[in-house]
């Protein structure tokens, strides 16, 4: 008996000892053949902690590859690859509103208009919007048409093939996507008190033990990569305020985004909002997001300072939102006098917010870049701590904005008396 175990036993061993030379054999073979013709890619493997890990090539992409003639069999790491050893981490992110940012790309009625490299091509749209998730013909599609890249979500932030949770807790990490025409977070938070201070940290101006809040400070709190924010995207909530004059204003501009009908009742536009998860439609979500936030604001400031410049974007979106719909109220009221014919793709009796640059008249185009482009900075701009984006980024430009429409509204119906 005693010798039966022996032989088991090294039988055993001889049996691992295979499989781990076969595993070690085909890890050489990547890294032989890699080095070669993606050198970058082997040397950012090789100080991550994936290698530290030995996490292998396979463990991500799969075994199925093994020369250039099967390139088509490597697998593309999903969320699901970097679940196995990240579950929670992916768990907040599948219920956060990246997770759902292909799915809000595609809702958007202007994307499919859009040249297929800046959509599917990840040149435009979807290279920030890569970041949601995706179904297995999605990625499939994607792949075959050679934009099989950018699908697993993760490495959107802790980029390939280093994965770094350095990388991802800096600022710089988010620049990328959140800069530019519809949302220059980066911009307004680079260059705030903020920003600057945490440039200085980096810089070693300012020591490491100095305050200085990251994005990810307020928006990943702790870690958290849900990633929320009180008022969403594009600052409209529900239930509507209860000052009469807002509560006017924001119905207009829900009108205008097709969440709501002319008689103020849910579209099923609103479905594909709720959907992507782009506002908050209850009191409740609207509020554990905001005590979130104060929460953060609170450790370096007074619970009273952080809740009244809270209360300044607050007053900030009201104010804009006035202004806003003035200007839709003036071009719905061209379609209703028939001087605009309002596009066949509208389902209402309103100009169509999403519409993007499709709009078809230049007084349509001004109302989207007021929309989209001004109205982001002002209120964000001011939740940014940000007076210049606040002022003449936003609130300054959407004066000019409505004193265009006013004035071309006014020469449309001179020209047709």
């Amino acid at each position: 008996m005693k010798l039966k175990s022996q032989l088991l036993l090294i039988s055993i061993i001889i049996l691992v000892g295979f499989f781990y030379t076969e595993i070690v054999d085909a890890a050489d073979k990547c890294l032989k053949c890699h080095s070669k013709i993606t050198p970058g890619i082997v040397a950012d493997w090789k100080i991550s902690k994936h290698k530290s890990e030995d996490v292998s090539c396979a463990d991500c992409h799969g075994d199925n590859h093994r020369s250039a003639k099967d390139v088509h069999k490597v697998e593309i790491p999903t969320p699901d690859t970097c679940e196995a050893c990240h579950s929670d981490q992916v768990e907040q992110f599948a219920a956060g509103k990246h997770a759902m940012a292909w799915a809000a790309m595609k809702a958007m009625p202007t994307t499919h208009g859009l040249p297929k490299m800046l959509s599917e091509g990840m040149k435009g749209c979807g290279g920030c919007h890569k970041i949601g998730l995706k179904t297995k013909e999605e990625i499939r599609i994607l792949k075959e048409e050679g934009s099989g890249f950018g699908v697993a979500s993760c490495d959107a932030c802790h980029t390939r093939h280093t994965f770094s949770v350095i990388e991802a807790r800096q600022p710089q990490a988010c620049q990328t996507c959140h800069m530019g025409f519809d949302h220059p977070q980066w911009e307004m938070y680079s260059s705030s008190k903020h920003g600057v201070r945490n440039a200085l940290k980096q810089m070693g101006i300012l020591p490491e033990s100095a305050s200085a809040p990251t994005c990810q400070t307020c928006h990943m709190v702790d870690g958290d990569h849900e990633v929320r924010t009180p008022w969403g995207f594009l600052a409209v909530r529900l239930p509507l305020p209860e000052d009469e004059q807002w509560k006017a204003d924001q119905a207009t501009i829900l009108q205008a985004l097709g969440v709501l009908d002319p008689k103020g009742n849910p579209t099923a536009r609103l479905d594909l909002v709720r959907a992507a998860d782009v506002a908050r439609l209850d009191e409740e979500s609207f509020t554990i997001e905001r005590n979130k936030l104060l929460k953060v604001c609170s450790e370096c400031h007074s619970d009273n300072f952080a809740k009244a410049e809270m209360q300044k974007g607050d007053d900030m979106i009201k104010e804009v939102d006035f202004l806003l719909a003035q200007a839709i109220r003036i071009i719905a009221g061209l379609y209703e006098e028939g001087i605009l014919e309002k596009p066949e793709s509208y389902a209402y009796a309103y100009p169509d917010l999403l519409a993007f640059h499709d709009a078809p008249t230049v007084i349509e185009q001004r109302l989207f870049v007021m929309h989209l482009k001004h109205r982001m900075r002002a209120f964000q701009g001011v939740f940014h701590s940000n007076p210049d984006y606040a002022l003449w980024y936003g609130w300054s430009e959407m004066i000019r904005d409505l004193t265009y429409i006013k004035e071309k509204a006014a020469t449309l119906r001179e020209g047709v008396k």
